[in-house]
């Protein structure tokens, strides 16, 4: 099981970037030192904090010519990790 899913690129995590922190799609039963460990490993980085938040399904419909369309979007799990002074994760590098 990968605890990492994606890393967070928005305008918001893209500016907190700058000061050292790093945003993170992860799996729902992760816990903090799970992902600490498994950033500390991916990144090769020191980990300060963690701090996590649980999104939850939202209802959505959409009215399409034939029928209406109802269901939900995904629940996830998001992770927002502080690294040490003077470290630095490239996201755009494998690219």
């Amino acid at each position: 099981m990968d605890i990492l899913k994606q890393p967070l690129i928005t305008e918001k995590v893209s500016a907190m970037n700058e000061k050292g922190v790093y945003g993170f799609i992860v799996e729902k039963t992760a816990k903090k030192p799970e992902i600490k460990q498994a950033v500390e490993k991916t990144y090769g980085v020191d980990v300060v904090s963690v701090r996590t938040m649980r999104y939850a399904a939202k209802h959505k419909t959409r009215y399409t010519k034939t029928k209406v369309v109802s269901g939900f979007t995904n629940a996830f799990k998001k992770a927002i990790v502080e690294v040490a002074d003077g470290q630095v994760i490239d996201f755009y590098g494998e690219i």
